[in-house]
């Protein structure tokens, strides 16, 4: 039987039927365990080479949506028809709630009386001027970005401003800038949305207050991944949530261990932080479905997902939401700078309404100036261009840091190799110890940092957290070349120590 694609054209053959047949699969057209052609019979119907049919399926394979059984063929992956396309009752009650839910922004976010933790005083990574070396995370390289083209970008949106009105502007964010982060997402990310579905943020941080604010009532349930981030737990914290920490596994976090009443759950799937790993489709699936079954909202942080390295890029939760589930929330910070503290979101349909009122009471909007010269460096290609010139960097100094973790360093060093990120986790083998190693580290002017802040509970991974963002790949060589000797001898101090 001939399966139903239509080519036209002869442009971009391999990517119309992937699109195609990915669209079949996730909408259920293709049912679980339903047998494909094979790679020829599917190239003699299409009139296309047998090499771009197989290109289609190696691709889909290795995202999940295919299984191959040896002697029988190709086959749909099971599970896939579960993923959420109507809103259940829970969430439509969500959505009937949201004017309610909106109000709470203007209530008291932390009751010193209720007996909660205190969320502490976050300290945004501030690299260490006091050492030589400095492996800190979540810090890009100024010294590669192109400002004589910012500029540039900056002057046109001066020159535009003149010609304003001088009146507030809109609390989504400026038009254009919604605009070119809708098409950098559809051709990037797979997240399908128009500009009015976008809604411009201080930061990523800010996203997750204004999620927190109109989802969370005082005593709800948030649920995060553990070992995670930090300031989303004070962000949820700091809205009266009850933070309740959910491990995660090779695959990504355990969705049979989320709590049943968990009103929102907050995930990392791309890139794990701070352990790496992505989210497995699976699980994907399961946190979909789970979701929809309560009513809860998934808060996906998508947050250096630009820098991949290895592999095919794993599409967002966002790209396989149907029903309204899943609040996409991305940063400029790791792809240009912490400090233009302009980041994003794609909210659910039925959240945006409470969360423009939300931003209007808050600070009404961000910076309009920022906005319209970031939305013309976009537009201009000299975003696509940066990252570019970017990952090459990157690229380069993940291999060196890998270079040396599996090489000198594996004896005492067992890297988590993530696909992509700006960072990479590592577990220290016995007889080290997280601290000491930091502490030793620190005197030869090294600046490690263990993983241990990240977890909330139960026993921390025994490891480290190696930024790259920040430093050269001659100096990655030099540090870890410095470190080796000195994890040798304190690995032979600690065994004699402990015999």
């Amino acid at each position: 039987m001939d399966l139903h694609i239509a080519v036209q054209g002869r442009h971009d053959l391999a990517g119309q039927i992937y699109r195609q047949l990915r669209a079949a699969i996730v909408e259920g057209r293709l049912a679980g365990g339903t047998q494909l052609p094979s790679t020829r019979d599917l190239a003699l119907q299409l009139g296309v080479s047998r090499k771009t049919t197989l290109d289609v399926f190696e691709r889909l394979l290795a995202e999940g949506f295919l299984y191959t059984r040896a002697g029988a063929g190709t086959f749909v992956a099971q599970g896939l028809q579960r993923l959420p396309a109507e809103p259940s009752a829970h969430a439509r009650a969500l959505k009937a709630s949201t004017g309610a839910k909106a109000a709470l922004y203007a209530q008291p976010l932390w009751d010193p009386a209720s007996g909660n933790p205190s969320v502490g005083v976050l300290v945004p990574p501030q690299p260490s001027r006091s050492v030589q070396y400095d492996f800190i995370g979540g810090v890009t390289d100024m010294k590669h970005f192109p400002f004589d083209v910012w500029r540039r970008c900056m002057n046109h949106a001066m020159r535009a401003q003149a010609r304003g009105t001088g009146a507030y502007r809109e609390a989504a964010g400026e038009q254009e800038l919604r605009l070119a982060v809708a098409r950098y997402l559809a051709f990037n990310r797979a997240v399908a949305s128009n500009w009015e579905d976008v809604i411009v943020t201080q930061g990523a941080q800010q996203a997750l207050d204004l999620l927190a604010r109109v989802t969370l009532r005082p005593g709800d349930v948030a649920a995060v991944e553990d070992p995670g981030y930090p300031p989303a737990r004070a962000v949820f914290a700091a809205a009266g949530a009850r933070v309740v920490p959910v491990p995660v596994d090779a695959q990504g976090l355990v969705v049979e261990q989320l709590p049943k009443d968990a009103r929102l759950v907050y995930v990392t799937p791309s890139h794990q932080f701070p352990l790496g790993m992505p989210m497995s489709l699976e699980r994907r699936i399961a946190l979909l479905e789970w979701a929809r079954a309560r009513g809860a909202l998934v808060i996906e942080d998508d947050y250096d997902c630009e820098f991949r390295f290895e592999g095919r890029p794993t599409e967002p939760l966002k790209s396989l939401d149907r029903a309204g589930l899943v609040a996409y929330v991305g940063t400029f910070s790791k792809t240009l700078f912490p400090e233009l503290r302009v980041g994003y979101m794609v909210p659910p349909a039925s959240l945006m309404q409470a969360l423009c009122n939300a931003r209007r009471v808050g600070d009404w909007h961000g910076a309009t100036l920022i906005q319209a010269a970031l939305a013309k460096f976009m537009l201009d290609g000299e975003f696509a261009k940066h990252l570019k010139r970017m990952h090459k960097l990157y690229s380069a100094r993940r291999a060196s840091l890998l270079a040396h973790l599996q090489g000198e360093l594996a004896p005492w060093l067992e890297p988590i190799v993530p696909t992509a990120g700006i960072h990479l986790a590592a577990l220290l083998k016995a007889p080290l110890d997280e601290q000491a190693v930091v502490a030793l580290a620190r005197d030869a002017s090294i600046a490690l940092y263990g993983l241990a802040q990240f977890q909330l509970s139960g026993a921390p991974p025994n490891g480290l957290m190696f930024g790259y963002g920040g430093i050269e790949a001659e100096r990655i060589d030099a540090a870890l070349t410095k470190l080796a000797p000195l994890l040798r001898a304190a690995a032979y101090g600690a065994t004699l120590k402990h015999r």
